[in-house]
């Protein structure tokens, strides 16, 4: 079975219309599943950084929000933080896989969050509708952080999530896209892991489903073998498999956020491959879907 990355992308214009219409028969029981139902999206990886991919991402957030569901946008940047430190000669030290973050180079993330990132998501939304607001975590006291270690410098851990400003925002049928810094009571920022945020976030909003847009096409039984992908994931068993080692490395950590969500209410958490064009809508919308789906048990719905 080929990578969907791979495949060559269809030819919407050679499709006849027996077949267009067997596509939206196809995804009308989810479209009516989902409607009025909360999708917080965490954009990471390679879709954050190639320009067609983030046309494809806005094109699906759009078609979402025409049929009926919330989409909720999250996004990190550790990267483009990254370079922009490069550029700046400042250095970067981690701890523990976490960015030491002193006072300028939270100024940085900042600015490179809620400047830079945020604003490219905004506006690739709005070519096709004006309807993406670009949201930091510290504006109407959002995400409610503290500091995680002093050493780690401005570093936070979500406290709490207000969801007033979300709630306005959804009600008018607008799309939140959030930049992850917190603040504490004392108006001090704090740059928030955008996995964990997006986690309190869509807790918070008690949504159908939370969504990681990664550079992997989900969990496999075999590391090297794309057939292998597993579909549907239950709580037991994804623990099962990192105990047993077939999920190891860098998935761990995925995984565990998938966990955390649903563990912590959200419906379902899914993890995607965001090199695939409208990954989102295949998905959400059809029934073979391209990712992994973890539920809390096993069977869990789509």
């Amino acid at each position: 079975m080929a990578n969907p990355v791979d495949k060559p992308q269809p030819d919407l214009d050679g499709i006849d219309a027996a077949t267009r219409a067997a596509i939206l028969v196809e995804a009308l029981p989810y479209i009516q599943a989902f409607a009025g139902r909360t999708v917080v999206v965490k954009l990471g990886g390679s879709a954050m950084g190639d320009p067609e991919l983030a046309r494809s991402f806005a094109t699906d957030v759009v078609l979402l929000r025409a049929v009926g569901l919330k989409p909720v946008v999250v996004h990190g940047g550790g990267p483009q933080i990254g370079e922009m430190l490069a550029r700046l000669g400042k250095a970067t030290e981690f701890r523990d896989g976490l960015r030491v973050t002193d006072a300028e180079t939270l100024d940085i993330a900042r600015m490179v969050l809620g400047g830079r990132i945020g604003r490219d998501i905004v506006s690739s939304i709005n070519r096709h509708i004006p309807v993406a607001v670009g949201l930091s975590g510290e504006d109407a006291g959002l995400i409610v952080a503290t500091q995680r270690d002093a050493s780690l410098g401005y570093v936070g851990d979500v406290v709490d999530v207000d969801r007033t400003i979300l709630d306005t925002l959804l009600g008018q049928s607008f799309v939140p896209v959030i930049s992850t810094i917190g603040a504490d009571g004392q108006g001090q920022a704090f740059n928030i892991n955008a996995d964990t945020a997006a986690i309190a976030i869509a807790e918070a909003l008690d949504a159908e489903k939370l969504i990681y847009l990664t550079d992997v096409s989900g969990v496999l039984t075999e590391m090297d073998d794309p057939a292998s992908l597993i579909s549907r994931l239950s709580v037991a068993r994804a623990r099962l498999l990192i105990a047993e080692g077939v999920i190891a490395g860098g998935m761990i950590p995925k995984v565990e956020a998938a966990l955390a969500a649903v563990e912590g209410g959200v419906g379902s958490a899914h993890i995607l491959n965001g090199r695939i064009p409208h990954v989102l809508l295949l998905e959400l919308l059809t029934d073979e879907g391209v990712g992994t789906m973890v539920t809390r048990v096993a069977g869990g719905a789509s």
